[in-house]
C-alpha cells in the first residue's frame, strides 16, 4: 500500500483556502468604524441636548430645529443602528444553530433596524421641517 499524495501535508496546509467566507476583515473594519463614530457622537449629543433640552419640550423642539443639531441625531440614528445590526448578525451568526432560525433571526435583523431608523429620521424631519 502506498501513502496518499498528501501524506506530508500540515493541518494548516489542508485546510488553507477551504475556510471563513473572507468577509471577516470588511465586518470588524465597520464595527471599529461605527464604533468610532459612536463614540463621537453620543458625548456630542448628551451634552448638546442635556444644554438644550432645561426648557422642556419646546427646548427639544427648538434643538432639533438646527440644522447642525438635526443632521447630529439623523447621524447617530442611522449609524446606532447600522452598528446594532452588525453587532445581532454577529451573535445570530455564532450562537444560532439551527439553518431555518438563523435565517429568519438574519432577515429580522436586516429589516428591524432598517424600519426604526427610518421612522426615527423621518420624525427628526418632519420635527425639523414643521410639517
Amino acid at each position: 500500500m502506498s501513502a496518499p499524495k498528501n501524506a506530508m501535508r500540515t493541518p494548516l496546509g489542508k485546510v488553507r483556502h477551504h475556510g471563513a467566507g473572507k468577509e471577516g476583515t470588511g465586518h470588524f473594519i465597520a464595527t471599529r468604524a461605527t464604533s468610532v463614530a459612536l463614540a463621537l457622537l453620543l458625548p456630542w449629543f448628551i451634552v448638546t441636548a442635556a444644554l438644550s433640552l432645561r426648557t422642556g419640550y419646546l427646548g427639544a423642539i427648538d434643538f432639533l430645529t438646527t440644522p447642525v443639531n438635526a443632521v447630529g441625531v439623523i447621524l447617530l440614528v442611522a449609524i446606532g443602528f447600522y452598528h446594532m445590526s452588525l453587532g445581532m448578525q454577529e451573535v445570530v451568526l455564532d450562537y444560532i444553530e439551527r439553518p431555518l432560525s438563523k435565517a429568519l433571526l438574519l432577515l429580522l435583523n436586516a429589516f428591524v433596524p432598517l424600519a426604526l431608523g427610518v421612522g426615527a429620521v423621518f420624525a427628526v424631519l418632519i420635527v425639523n421641517f414643521g410639517v
